[in-house]
């Protein structure tokens, strides 16, 4: 019988892995419905969807990669690359019940516009799910690649350059990656990739800063105990 100690899990890394699987569930969801940024739109009129439109996944998305860049921060590279790859499973697992759900019949009962809406939300197609599936992968281990690589040039310093730089970066990928394997072909995509990275680059540059303090703030105060 093995009677050695299993390694303790920092609290930090805990909470903030419980958190990141939450989000990637979430981020699926909230990416059927498209935002208008109100200001924002003024930069590019036509871009995205009658506007500088972003798909409200993105929100999530921009706390999974301040989720993982503050676990790099923390615990280093190499576990914030298993976050990543441990993401995967409830990303997997949302998708698969997420077609489950909408293949098994609504009760009889049930509201027609609620029947109908849930169905609307739960039926995306393969390339969608495939899309999504690969965007996430990559974009998010750039993310934390890019964050640990100027955390080895400068250092400590420059926490919110850093994270927002990783950010921005990452999300263009994020973006060309899903855009084109979810509709390339369905309908043109040019607009629609404009209007999504200037959305997302805009939103790292402004959200990410303060957010990646929080986090890691948060961190090693969980640590401290």
């Amino acid at each position: 019988m093995d009677t050695r100690p299993s390694p303790a899990l920092s609290p930090s890394l805990f909470a903030f892995a419980t958190f990141y699987g939450g989000m990637v569930c979430i981020a699926g969801v909230l990416g059927n419905k498209q935002v208008a940024l109100g200001p924002l739109s003024a930069l590019g009129p036509g871009l995205g969807v009658g506007s500088l439109a972003v798909e409200a996944g993105i929100f999530a998305f921009l706390l999974l990669v301040v989720t993982s860049s503050a676990v790099a921060e923390l615990h280093g590279r190499a576990v914030a690359n298993r976050l990543v790859v441990v993401g995967f499973v409830p990303l997997i697992v949302s998708i698969l019940l997420s077609w489950i759900v909408h293949q098994v019949p609504a009760a009889p009962d049930m509201q027609p516009a609620n029947r109908d809406a849930i169905q609307l939300v739960l039926g995306s197609t393969w390339r969608i799910w495939i899309g999504g599936i690969i965007a996430y992968g990559i974009s998010q281990t750039l993310n934390v690649t890019i964050f640990a690589a100027l955390k080895g040039r400068e250092g400590a310093r420059l926490l919110w350059l850093r994270a927002a730089l990783a950010s921005a970066l990452s999300q263009i990928v994020d973006t060309l990656l899903f855009v084109s394997i979810a509709f390339l072909g369905v309908f043109p995509v040019g607009e629609l990739l404009a209007g999504q990275m200037i959305a997302k680059v805009a939103l790292s540059a402004i959200l990410v800063p303060p957010a990646i303090y929080l986090f890691v703030g948060l961190g090693r105060r969980l640590d401290r105990g």
